[in-house]
């Protein structure tokens, strides 16, 4: 595309992005997902957004508190917003701590404990949701009690004996997940509150991303590895989940962003994207898929080429990124495909929102709306974003 067309199509997905989150996505969950009795949000829904489970996930308290505060502070500062918000942060502060101090990982509707996991997921959601709030409203209160959770949550991760090994000591490892998750937790409460812990935190996990997990000898960032970044030669090992790969790509080129442009993070950032896509994106049918194996071999999860709904959306605002970055137009290419193929598959043009879970050819595997694990985050996050990137760059 030309300069004019660029232009031309960014201004148009720019208006299509919010005119769909605030027509679609952010309405529905205020209808079917609020929960006026307890408070909080459920996500456990049908396609018509009936409610099929009312157990809650802790993880989507905090992601849906984030996502309706950082819409009312980008994109339309409405009342039901904060409103939504606020009944999920409540709900955290009521329901959602053990007496450890850290968080469960589903509780009922009225908020009894069900399930507590050895991750820190939960508390991750929690820190900024209270960050983004604390924003929203101007109530310094909740960005103190995002940073005192951040920090007891390095202090859990840091601790010998507070959470449960993922392997007994015959294999010790370091996990990807979490090192790229500190990163834009981090940097979240950094914009609402400063304190050196954020950006020291925000070192730690590149240089761990840098040293451990990139293995330029199959030009991919793996899930798992050894402590000193080792491979680990099994399935288990060998995993790359590039939907999580080129979320680290945004979050890298963001925190680059931050510090004037630096040139090392973004280099390693855009690397971390062109060998993701490559790794992730279905040449025959489309889309990103979910596991490959680095040394090509099948991979062990039963989901492994089936096209989930996040990795569409964290590849439009990866992809966005990087030509912001760059001005290199094939990342406004890489934008296309990935966005046309999921707006193509993915919006239930019936009932609102999307589809979640697509086999390889992209027929829809079933036509839940949410459950535990998907909500009102990555699809509402990257339309957020997204927008807000364009018009950084129309603006330029």
């Amino acid at each position: 595309m030309e300069n004019n067309e660029i232009k031309s199509y960014l201004a148009e997905w720019g208006k299509r992005y919010r005119e769909q989150l605030t027509g679609d996505i952010l309405p529905f969950w205020l209808r079917h997902g609020l929960d006026r009795v307890n408070g909080g949000v459920y996500t456990c829904v049908d396609r018509e957004g009936r409610l099929m489970d009312g157990t809650k996930s802790v993880w989507f308290q905090g992601r849906c508190g984030f996502i309706y505060s950082f819409a009312y502070n980008n994109i339309e500062r409405r009342p039901e917003y904060l409103e939504m918000a606020k009944s999920c942060l409540d709900f955290i502060e009521a329901h959602c701590f053990d007496t450890d101090g850290r968080m469960y990982f589903e509780v009922t509707a009225d908020g009894r404990p069900l399930r507590k996991r050895r991750y820190v997921f939960s508390e991750c959601f929690a820190i900024i949701a209270m960050s983004e709030y604390s924003l929203a409203t101007g109530d310094r209160s909740y960005a103190e009690k995002a940073l005192k959770l951040f920090k007891d949550t390095l202090r859990f991760l840091n601790t010998p004996g507070i959470l449960e090994p993922k392997y007994l000591p015959t294999q010790p490892g370091r996990g990807h997940s979490v090192t790229m998750i500190l990163i834009n937790t981090a940097a979240c409460v950094r914009r609402a509150i400063a304190d050196p812990a954020l950006d020291a935190q925000i070192d730690s996990s590149i240089h761990d991303l840098f040293t451990y997990f990139i293995h330029p000898e199959f030009e991919a960032l793996l899930e798992t590895v050894g402590p000193n970044g080792e491979l680990i030669d099994t399935l288990a090992g060998r995993v790359i989940n590039p939907g999580h790969c080129i979320e680290t790509a945004w979050f890298l080129l963001e925190e680059a962003k931050h510090r004037g442009w630096d040139a090392e993070i973004r280099d390693t950032a855009l690397k971390i994207l062109d060998w993701s896509w490559r790794w992730g994106w279905d040449e025959e049918f489309g889309g990103i898929i979910n596991f490959r194996d680095c040394r090509n071999f099948p991979p062990q999860d039963y989901s492994q080429d089936m096209k989930f709904w996040w990795p569409q959306t964290e590849a439009v605002i990866a992809s966005l990124y990087a030509y912001e970055a760059t001005g290199d137009p094939r990342y406004i290419e890489m934008h296309r495909k990935a966005n046309d193929w999921a707006y193509e598959h993915f919006p239930d043009p019936v009932y609102g929102e999307w589809f979640g879970y697509l086999h390889r050819d992209g027929t829809v595997a079933q036509d839940a709306k949410g459950n535990l694990f998907k909500g009102p985050f990555h699809i509402p996050r990257m339309m957020i974003k997204s927008s807000m990137l364009i018009d950084n760059i129309l603006n330029k």
